[in-house]
Order: structure tokens, then sequence, then C-alpha cells
């Protein structure tokens, strides 16, 4: 089957998760505790994760379908991209059965929600320079540092979190994740005040010498055979995760701009100036056409960068997922833009449920890279630039 075009089970999946998002209609900020429990039960929240586990087996391909829907009925959910995408991928892919077993089917029926935690206050994302580390005390892990702008850490039961320890062999610090419960000694959290009006709170995380257990380590630790342990894949696991993550908000901001431009649309045929509905004047209706073909380019791009990460083209899926990433969030933004536009002041009403958007769409631009990682990452990896830094 093409990856241009959707087959017979994804159409039916689309058409099945926008009826269930419509008939769930939300206010922005506004809990949404029940529309996540309701969507689990339903197999949406847990659809890429393993069967074995209690999954649907699929891929990211269908998880970004589900939340493009959600998105365009207007009713995102934030935490599909941080749990179930990033979180539950890399304890797919590299946790010990034990992990696995923990987590993964506790996910799957939306009952436990994992954090993700790498940005850093002077790092961002740059995992080269991330200065949380973690080192051993006997058999347990202490691990202090620094983490900001996280997501959901408080409704989440444990954060995953990103840190750097010592290779014996080199020295050198490389990267690992940690599985941290809530409510671990040490583990404290503290609300960011932000402008951008979400369920989904952001925080910074302090980790003062927090212990945690040999098995907090996803992987469980340096295998004996093959090398395949939490030690020496934390490089591996990162970008395991980072590929759905990119993927993921470019579903989040396409559906975020079919639902503004689905408003603006309907607006422009029914609203009448003079003699016919503003629609039908190009200087309106142009613009809303190119937001949409906008729209359509990055839904594409992000269907290649989906098929690509489920095949296991992990090279592949990188530069994908990077340019679905970028192509979304301008395509998110200008259509939000364009809608706001389209309503005038009504635009700007609460009634309409545009205003609020504005900000929301900035956010796909600068997280969880910006715009200019990703031009820099295209123009390194892909065209052979050299780096100017």
């Amino acid at each position: 089957m093409s990856t241009l075009i959707e087959s017979e089970d994804h159409r039916a999946l689309r058409a099945a998760v926008a009826a269930f998002a419509n008939g769930h209609p939300r206010t922005p900020g506004t809990d949404n505790t029940q529309f996540w429990r309701e969507a689990a039960k339903l197999g949406y929240i847990g659809v890429n994760l393993p069967e074995a586990y209690g999954g649907g087996g699929a891929g990211i391909t269908e998880l970004c379908l589900v939340l493009e829907e959600m998105g365009a009925a207007g009713n995102p959910l934030l935490m599909m991209i941080v749990s179930p995408a990033i979180c539950g991928t890399v304890l797919s892919r590299f946790g010990t059965e034990a992990q696995k077993r923990e987590w993964l089917p506790a996910m799957a029926d939306g009952s436990r929600l994992m954090a993700f935690g790498i940005t850093e206050p002077d790092a961002g994302s740059n995992s080269h320079r991330i200065t949380t580390t973690a080192r051993r005390d006997g058999t347990d892990w202490l691990l202090t540092g620094r983490k900001v702008f996280v997501s959901g850490v408080d409704i989440a039961d444990a954060t995953l979190v990103v840190g750097r320890t010592e290779d014996a062999r080199t020295g050198r610090l490389k990267p690992c994740l940690f599985i941290v419960p809530r409510d671990t000694p040490g583990f404290r959290r503290r609300q960011i005040d932000m402008e951008l009006n979400a369920v989904e709170k952001q925080f910074e995380l302090t980790l003062d010498d927090v212990r945690l257990p040999a098995d907090a380590l996803v992987g469980g630790g340096t295998s004996h055979a093959s090398g395949s342990g939490g030690e020496d894949t934390g490089l591996l696991q990162l970008f395991a995760g980072l590929n759905p993550e990119r993927i993921m908000t470019a579903a989040f901001a396409i559906g975020m701009g079919r639902f503004a431009l689905s408003r603006a649309v309907a607006y422009a045929r029914e609203r009448t100036v003079w003699s016919t509905p503003i629609g039908a004047h190009q200087a309106i209706a142009h613009p809303l056409a190119q937001a949409h073909i906008d729209l359509e380019l990055a839904r594409l791009m992000m269907q290649k960068a989906a098929h690509l990460y489920d095949a296991g083209d992990d090279t592949g899926a990188g530069e994908a997922a990077n340019m679905a990433k970028y192509a979304a969030a301008e395509a998110c933004v200008k259509a939000v833009d364009q809608a706001v536009h389209t309503l005038g002041g009504n635009g700007l009403t609460r009634e309409f449920g545009l205003a609020s958007l504005i900000t929301a769409a900035r956010v796909s631009r600068i997280a969880p890279v910006s715009r200019e990682m990703i031009l820099n990452y295209v123009s390194h990896q892909t065209l052979g630039l050299p780096k100017s830094y």
C-alpha cells in the first residue's frame, strides 16, 4: 500500500476518532481526565503499544492519526505526545521485561502516565550539554540536576529523566534514561507560570541526590553479552523517543490548524457583508485555500516520517520527522493567524475559541525543538553543509 494513500483501516480509524472527539467538546484549559480515560478505553491512547502488554500493536502512524483527529475536533491531548509516544516507545524498545510489565499495560489503559524530562536551563535539548548526572552508590543510582518545561509532571506517575553517567571505559559522560516516580524523595517540582492556557502545566524539576534502585535505569544496565543494556544504549533510547515526539508534534499542530481553518471556513460561508458571504471574496478565500494546501503538504511529510519510523528506518525517519515538524508548525501558525483574521473581532472572542490558539500555535514552532535547529539539522545532515558550532 502506498504511503500516500491511507488504507481503509486508517480511514475508518480517522472517522471513529473524529466522531468520538467531536462528541466531547472541551473549553481550553479545562480538565480532560475523563476524555483521556474514555479514549484509552476505546484503545486510542495505547494504539502504538505492543499487544502483548495491552496495546493496539500498531505504530506511530496510527497514534499520530488519532492525535491529529482529536486536534481537528478541538480536543487534543498533549500528553499523548509524551506518555505513549515518547516514553511508551522507549520502554517498548529498550525496557527490561519488568519495566514493560509494570508500565506498558497501565499506559495503554490510561491509568498511568509518564512525563519526559530532557530540557535544561543552560542546555535546552542539547544532549551533549546536559548536566543532570547519575552516579553509582552501591547498587543504587544517585541522580542530581535540573530540568525545565516538563509537561504534566503533576498528573504523571513518573518522569522519564534524561541524565548522563560516566563511561567506565572512556571516562566520558554519556546519556542514560531513568524512571523517577513522582513522590521519590529529593525529586521536587515547581510550576512555571505560563501565559499558555493549557490543562497540561509546565514544571521546573530539581533532583537533589535522588536515590533510585538499579532497575530505575531503562534497560537495566549493561548486558553481559550484547551490550544492549541501559548504560550502553542511552543515545539510541533518546533518539528512539525524539523521532516520535517530532512526528506527534506535527500531528498536534496539523490538528490545531485544521480546527482553526474549519471555524474560519464555516464563518466565511455564512458571514454576509453587502450582498454576498465574505468567503466569495478572493481576499478571504485564497488565504484559506493556501492554509489548507499547507496543512495537507505537512500531513504528507508527517505520514512519510511515521511510516519510515514504523518500518525501522531510524535515519530516514529522523530527517522526515524534523521536516514534518517544521512544515506542520509553519502551516499551523499561518492557519490560525488567517482564521483569526477572517473572523475579525470575533476571532478574539471566547465564543469562537480561536484567540487562545494564537499562543498555542506558536508553541509548535518552539517545542520540542526550534525551527532554527531543524534548519541546522537539514543543512548539516541532508545537504552536507559545514557546521558553524
